[in-house]
């Protein structure tokens, strides 16, 4: 074998490790990613704020300072502000016009916790919608939603 040729047959598998390494880093277009929560009193705030679709995966922080928060991922076309409620003031979960996809239940000041869905393109909106009988707040009504976009 020459050494022209021989330098061809290395080339080949190198070429493919690259090509390889790209897909790996973002250049197959599966889409999806991690989006950062940040929840507390009384506001949720996303980073980014719209993602391509696929698995989705939500890190979210309860940065309190005070309250447990849950973080509810909501598929619907309505404002954030307009999601059907109980008489409380948290959201109706059964609802007309929403549909609740899963959730991080209640979760303690300082801890952060992870969902992982497979979203489709649309609007979503994420909530706390904690119901605190004793200082009879909703959180949902306090200002803990946020609209969210999966492209």
């Amino acid at each position: 074998m020459t050494v022209r040729r021989m330098g061809a047959w290395l080339l080949a598998p190198a070429a493919l490790a690259l090509a390889l390494v790209a897909t790996a880093c973002g250049g197959g277009g599966e889409g999806g990613g991690t989006v950062e929560v940040t929840l507390q009193e009384w506001a949720i705030a996303t980073n980014p704020s719209s993602i391509s679709a696929g698995e989705v995966t939500f890190q979210a922080t309860n940065e309190g300072p005070n309250d447990p928060h849950e973080l509810v991922v909501i598929r619907t076309d309505l404002a954030p502000d307009q999601l059907p409620t109980n008489p409380d003031g948290s959201v109706n979960e059964d609802g007309e016009g929403i549909e609740v996809l899963d959730e991080i239940e209640e979760f303690p000041v300082g801890e952060t916790r992870s969902l992982t869905l497979n979203l489709d393109a649309g609007s979503y909106v994420l909530i706390c919608n904690i119901y605190d009988e004793e200082e009879q707040e909703a959180h949902y009504q306090e200002g803990m939603r946020t609209t969210f976009t999966v492209e």
